[in-house]
């Protein structure tokens, strides 16, 4: 990998402070001057030699985004303008970068151009070359790749940012490793200072992919009642999105739903020998809420608007990640939780509290310090992220999602595959899974999404089903179920079993086969009760 060229712009002077040496480099910036300068382009370009084969991998903006392997030829779709009046009743773009970055020509995608975020890699064969940012805290790193043109553009997402007569700012610190997967990845966490906190890998239960929103005290309990006829005894048992009258309302409980609140049921929980998982969106709230109607000064606003999150529940919109009162409200939420005996937090749309930068701060700053306020908020308790640019999520969390919802019908539908890359889709969950595997352990444990078994309330097919829980057994560290464990019979309560022993296999290496949109065949070799056995799935 050969410099180019980097390209500094500001409104005043700075001193960039330029080091290129033994596969790292840093760009670093300083006001110089005796007025604010405000950074309008920061980025380095590097010459790469591609050859015809060679798989890329560019990580997606946050958790959902689909992260696939690609050939030269395949590009993103959803990488396209969006229609806008879709995009204003939708909010499609505002799921991924599409809110702050610019959409890329059909013309030069097809040329070979991919985007992604914080790290990407090119596989040849088993050889890994990855290319990855050191310095996601003070911005986030957007990857450029052009496979015909041979070029890799690492831009930093920082313009507006202000900086102060003798401010210093780390703009782009980034490493370059060649070699064997696990190598390659080591290295990095390595140079990072990053190590993932410590955590087992769950198999647990969440309500959201049977009732989703529609969940009750009757069904909860039912459910509740189910995992007793499970050989293998789950840790965890998860109430998801649907308890709260309106998403952001957390210090209340629907009354219809729950009638005598959520404290007996959590006992409940804690008293069957699980722990008590509980679903919150701290940075969201929807256009029915309480908190929407009586705190308008609590959110984000570009311009006279509040800043929209999409089109979830009766549509979101973003709370102001640095107001003191809704610190307030998110820590009340928490130890309220905490109070009835709650210790893992599934906290979700995290993408939320940073969709406007501010003069002092870049998004990636933003999302750096919400994690660590997270962080000091939930204490002992686990974190389960979700709906979260990955880096900023990387030693400050114990679990993380690394793939969109699964989705019952698959695929979603014809027209959303052209046009939402943070889409349910099982498709792109199981590819995201394997693809995103190598963060596993060394980020924090990786949470697949859930698996399901059932026939009812699903048109996946055997098939789909049977490859999709048994990438989450392989390559995650959270195994998930959404089903009424109750109704299974003996074939489905053996199949159960053999994903919780699978789990604890040792993935020894993956094998591909050739890459193509529609089905993807990948041979693992894996290690489990001191056994080398292969498995062939085509995903």
């Amino acid at each position: 990998m050969e410099l180019l060229r980097n390209t500094v712009r500001t409104s005043g002077q700075v001193a960039a402070e330029e080091r290129w040496e033994a596969g790292r480099y840093t760009l670093r910036l300083q006001n110089t001057g005796t007025e604010p300068v405000e950074l309008e382009e920061l980025s380095a370009c590097f010459s790469e030699n591609f050859e015809s084969g060679d798989a890329f991998f560019l990580n997606g903006y946050q958790s959902w985004t689909y992260s696939p392997e690609r050939t030269e030829k395949q590009f993103d779709k959803a990488m396209r303008r969006v229609p806008k009046a879709m995009d204003k009743r939708f909010g499609l773009s505002q799921y991924g970068d599409g809110a702050f970055c610019e959409p890329v020509p059909t013309g030069e995608l097809r040329r070979g151009c991919k985007r992604g975020y914080s790290y990407a890699y090119v596989r040849r064969g088993q050889s890994f070359r990855l290319y990855a940012s050191l310095a996601e805290d003070t911005g986030f790193t957007r990857i450029v790749l052009r496979s015909q043109e041979g070029t890799l553009q690492f831009e930093k997402d920082c313009k507006g940012r202000v900086l102060q007569p003798g401010e210093t700012y780390l703009g782009l610190e980034l490493l370059s490793a060649e070699g064997e997967e696990n190598a390659v990845f080591d290295a990095w966490f390595a140079a990072m200072g990053v190590k993932a906190l410590p955590a087992v890998p769950k198999v647990g239960y969440t309500s959201w992919y049977n009732c989703y929103q529609n969940i009750s005290e009757a069904q909860i309990l039912r459910d509740l009642e189910g995992l007793k006829t499970l050989p293998v005894k789950p840790d965890i048992f998860q109430i998801d999105d649907g308890f709260e009258p309106f998403v952001g309302d957390w210090l209340t409980v629907d009354p219809e739903k729950f009638p005598n609140g959520l404290e007996p049921i959590v006992g409940r929980i804690l008293e069957e020998g699980y722990q008590a998982g509980i679903w919150l969106a701290p940075y969201v709230a929807e256009k029915n809420s309480a908190l929407y109607r009586d705190h308008p000064d609590w959110f984000q606003y570009r311009g006279s608007e509040r800043v929209y999150t999409g089109a979830n529940w009766s549509g979101g919109y973003a709370l102001d990640p640095y107001n003191p009162e809704v610190r307030d409200y998110i820590r009340q939420s928490v130890e309220r939780c905490k109070a009835m005996g709650v210790t893992l937090f599934k906290l979700d749309f995290l993408y939320a509290a940073c969709m406007t930068s501010r003069p002092d701060k870049t998004r990636g700053e933003i999302m750096s310090e919400t994690m660590d306020f997270l962080r000091e908020v939930c204490g002992d308790c686990q974190i389960l992220g979700c709906g979260v640019p990955l880096a900023s999520a990387f030693g400050r969390v114990e679990y993380c999602r690394i793939g969109p919802d699964m989705s019952l019908s698959f695929d979603d539908k014809l027209f959303m595959r052209w046009l939402h890359n943070e889409r349910p889709s099982t498709l792109h969950t199981q590819r995201n899974t394997l693809y995103r595997r190598q963060l596993d352990g060394r980020a924090f444990r990786n949470d697949p999404d859930v698996f399901l078994l059932r026939e009812e309330n699903t048109t996946l097919s055997e098939e789909q089903k049977h490859t999709l829980a048994v990438v989450n057994a392989l390559f995650g560290s959270v195994l998930f179920g959404s089903d009424d464990f109750g109704k299974y019979d003996e074939k489905k309560r053996k199949l159960f079993a053999a994903l919780c022993a699978l789990q604890k296999a040792k993935v020894l290496a993956v094998e591909h086969g050739p890459l193509n949109d529609k089905l993807r065949t990948v041979t693992v070799r894996y290690e489990q009760n001191g056994q080398e056995k292969r498995i062939e799935l085509k995903i």
